[in-house]
Formats: structure tokens, C-alpha cells, sequence
């Protein structure tokens, strides 16, 4: 739709992937292990997954903390997580459905505020990373994860992620993802920059590009083997395409 607004962006794309969004994240149990561990969390926290999705990384905190609840914009989405969260039989997490650039929580009300490869679909990220500074407590940590590509192949990513997924926005560098931190009044305690890998097949069968775009994607994947203008390390393995998403994960004190 030409007057299709951003947020209507992402109601589209997300509910087209939830199931396959899931199946994917769910693969991905040792990232899902990292955050959890990086995160330092405890038996005591109460933790709060802003643009949660289908709940993977909610579940996974649940398992060994107090209380989680998830928040999403997309009902499809929380309900995908409400499966999930059947599934595993967990009863310590909570859903809702909401905007999160306002989010409908007490200042203070959660020990540890997390969000996973959300910041890069935010047109306005500052503004949900300081709702989410808002609702930790004094002595809480907030933890952002996302995709942060080098500074001088940042254009290309975002060039070819827009491509790929309407709803992306910007991914910011591991400077940008620092400096929003601070920019919400937090202290960045630890990062830490790993790969996040996903054969195209697979990453391109849960994704909803423009009509067309798909060949031109592939095209770009393949042209980028051995030369790496987008970040990606696109390469071969095993005869088939394989891309990286260099990750950030970041945990941020707050006084």
C-alpha cells in the first residue's frame, strides 16, 4: 500500500511470519542460552520482553526466573507465545498485546528489561529503550540484542535487510547500540559481538519481500561470496548459501 504506515508494516510482516519466525528462533538454542547467561539473571528477577514475538526468549528466561511477562504489537504473535508457553508447561509468564514506545507498566516494575532483534524495526528506537530504562528498577539491568554491523558496511546491511523485510528500518553499529544505552540514562556494564548464522533458503522461506525481490536477493547473496560488501560473510558451505548476522548483546546497569 503506498500510504502504509510503518507500524502497519510490521502488523503485516510479522503476523505472515509468526509460525515460521518461531520454528527459526527456536533453533537457536545456544544464542537463546547466551542471553539468559549474559544477562546474569536470577531465581528473583522479574523480567519484562519488549517486542517479544512468539516468545522464545520469554520462555527461555522463564525457565529460570521468577517472572516474565512478554509484550508484542502483533496478535498473532502473542499468540504463537502462548502456544509456545503451553507447550513447555511454564507457568510464570504473562502476555500483552501493546505499543511499546509507551509501555503500559509502573516506573520501576521489572528487575531486568530485555529486547531481541526488535531495536532495528523501531523507527524511533530512543524512545523504546528509554520506556524501557523507565520500567526497570534502580539496580535492574536492561539488555539489548540486535544486529550490528560494521560502520562501513552498515548502508549495504540495511540496504539489502530493507529489502528483504519492509518493516526494517536501521540496524544500528555496536557504537549506536552503546550510545542509545547512555542516551536512556544507563551505564553499559558488558557487550559482547557473536555470529548469528541462517542459510538463505531457510532465512529467505520466513521472510515477505516485495514481489520480485526474492531473485534480486539471491543474486546479491551470491555476488557478495568472497567479497563481503554487505557484512554478512555470505559464503558457501556444504554447496549451499549460508549468510551471518554479527549480533550485539548488551547489558546496561541502571543506577
Amino acid at each position: 500500500m503506498k500510504n502504509e504506515t510503518h507500524q502497519e508494516k510490521i502488523l503485516d510482516q510479522f503476523t505472515r511470519q509468526a509460525a515460521k519466525f518461531q520454528a527459526s528462533h527456536l533453533s537457536a538454542e545456544a544464542a537463546l542460552r547466551l542471553a539468559v547467561e549474559f544477562c546474569e539473571t536470577s531465581a528473583d528477577d522479574t523480567v519484562l520482553d519488549v517486542a517479544c514475538g512468539p516468545g522464545v526468549l520469554a520462555c527461555a528466561f522463564a525457565e529460570t526466573t521468577a517472572h516474565v511477562t512478554g509484550i508484542d504489537i502483533t496478535p498473532t504473535m502473542i499468540e504463537r507465545a502462548k502456544s509456545l508457553q503451553a507447550e513447555k508447561k511454564l507457568n510464570n509468564i504473562s502476555w500483552k498485546t501493546g505499543d511499546v514506545t509507551r509501555l503500559p507498566f509502573a516506573d520501576g516494575e521489572f528487575s531486568l528489561v530485555v529486547s531481541r532483534y526488535a531495536i532495528h524495526h523501531f523507527e524511533n528506537p530512543v524512545v523504546v529503550v528509554s520506556e524501557m530504562a523507565r520500567v526497570c528498577r534502580s539496580g535492574g539491568r536492561v539488555a539489548l540484542i540486535d544486529s550490528a554491523p560494521a560502520a562501513d558496511k552498515a548502508a549495504a546491511f540495511n540496504a539489502a535487510e530493507r529489502m528483504r523485510d519492509p518493516s526494517h528500518t536501521r540496524a544500528l553499529t555496536a557504537e549506536d547500540l552503546h550510545e542509545l544505552a547512555r542516551d536512556a540514562g544507563l551505564h553499559v556494564a558488558r557487550s559482547r559481538l557473536y555470529p548469528w548464522e541462517s542459510a538463505v533458503q531457510a532465512l529467505l522461506d520466513r521472510s515477505f519481500p516485495a514481489p520480485g525481490d526474492v531473485p534480486r536477493l539471491w543474486n546479491l547473496f551470491e555476488g557478495d561470496v568472497g567479497i563481503d560488501r554487505l557484512g554478512m560473510s555470505c559464503r558457501r558451505i556444504d554447496g549451499e548459501l549460508h549468510v551471518t548476522f554479527p549480533t550485539l548483546i548488551l547489558v546496561a546497569d541502571k543506577k
